[in-house]
């Protein structure tokens, strides 16, 4: 297994090479397509990744990838699994871009929003449209009623 590189993006500009040392794959019985061999082969892969442990990322990206995916950790261990395809090799491939890319999207820095004021016209639509809806609603009442 080679190591796995992540491409260069925000937070990471010269990318990240996760030693091949430092994940664990297992393989396992995979549902779904692929007839009789489907009993018989180990396709299913689990692509372990401990973040605590990891030599790839530094202090900052670890903070940064541990808040993120937090939801997604069992402990400190990053675990993406792959069963689409009937080949393990497939299947391999599949898991690693998907390590990839949860790593490369956790590692950017959060975009700031800049808080604007509405504009003039778009404070114009709102009004118009609540008067619309007003009108809508007092067409529903009982006649009589005023």
């Amino acid at each position: 297994m080679d190591d796995l590189l992540v491409t260069p993006g925000p937070g990471a500009p010269r990318g990240l090479r996760v030693p091949a040392a430092e994940l664990d794959e297992q393989f396992s019985h995979a549902s779904g397509p692929g007839g009789q061999g489907v009993n018989t082969t180990d396709s299913r892969v689990q692509l372990s990744l401990d973040l605590v442990t990891t030599t790839a990322l530094d202090e900052v990206q670890r903070t940064r990838v541990m808040s993120r995916l937090s939801t997604k950790l069992a402990g400190t261990v990053l675990t993406v699994t792959a069963s689409e395809q009937r080949s393990q090799r497939q299947n391999r491939r599949a898991a690693r871009e998907r390590l990839a890319a949860l790593l490369r999207e956790a590692i950017a820095p959060p975009v700031v929003r800049r808080a604007t004021r509405p504009t003039k016209g778009s404070k114009r639509r709102r009004l118009e449209a609540k008067r619309q809806r007003a009108d809508l609603k007092r067409t529903r009442r009982r006649p009589g009623g005023e």
